[in-house]
């Protein structure tokens, strides 16, 4: 049996929880698409509520460590669970909502002028942003640089200096929001079809069109489990 999941002191559960069960992970030598063991089984090994237990299994899930099927257990995606700060999981959450209204405000507008003023080179720099893409994604990785390549190159296209000055001062906020969107199950393949539909109206000329399905895909982006995460029901102070 794991000592990982000897029984727990009362203080600090919350986190103590996410602790033990990276070490179970470990001791475990736990796989991606390994099962964890049921809540109930957890809670009684830890020697702490199942609501403790569940409330830690969320915020795995919301960093996108494990996947939770409905009747079906909860397993995991990846091959380790490097646990992100509880303290900078929330702040991110707090920040999130003002980013990705910035990128829906900012990107539209990019891709509609992109359409108005793209070149031939423009265009190659965007396919094979997207080739690159898809290369990631069949190597089973995310997908994250051919997607920050793409929106680059939509940037580059719109020849807005003032616009694109603006996207810099966000650029790490926008890496945030991307790899949050991009860790969603089956995310990385939707966002690689969306961001085909912007190059083909970027490529078509048609501005309304490319606004379109840019912001179609931002109002993807928004939509992640850590936005449905609250903090205060997840348990970071335990009692």
């Amino acid at each position: 049996m794991s000592d990982a999941l000897r029984p727990m002191s009362r203080s600090r559960l919350y986190e103590q929880v996410l602790e033990r069960l990276r070490d179970h992970v470990i001791e475990g030598k736990l796989r991606a698409g390994d099962k964890l063991p049921p809540e109930r089984e957890l809670a009684q090994r830890l020697g702490v509520s199942r609501a403790s237990v569940k409330q830690a299994i969320v915020v795995l899930e919301v960093q996108g460590f494990v996947e939770v099927r409905h009747g079906g257990g909860t397993y995991l995606v990846r091959d380790s669970l490097d646990l992100e700060p509880v303290g900078r999981l929330v702040e991110r959450r707090r920040r999130l909502p003002d980013v990705l209204e910035a990128r829906e405000t900012l990107e539209t507008r990019l891709a509609a002028l992109a359409a108005e003023r793209r070149s031939e080179d423009d265009i190659k720099a965007m396919d094979a942003a997207l080739r690159l893409m898809a290369e990631e994604i069949a190597a089973g990785e995310p997908g994250a640089e051919g997607d920050r390549l793409f929106h680059a190159s939509v940037t580059a296209a719109a020849r807005s200096s003032l616009l694109e000055e603006f996207m810099h001062v966000i650029a790490e906020q926008i890496t945030e929001s991307r790899n949050e969107s991009l860790r969603q199950p089956g995310r990385p393949n939707r966002s690689l079809a969306q961001h085909q539909r912007i190059l083909d109206a970027i490529a078509a000329g048609d501005p309304k069109a490319a606004a379109a399905a840019m912001r179609k895909h931002v109002q993807t982006v928004a939509k992640v489990r850590l936005l449905s995460w609250d903090p205060e029901d997840a348990g970071i102070t335990d009692d």
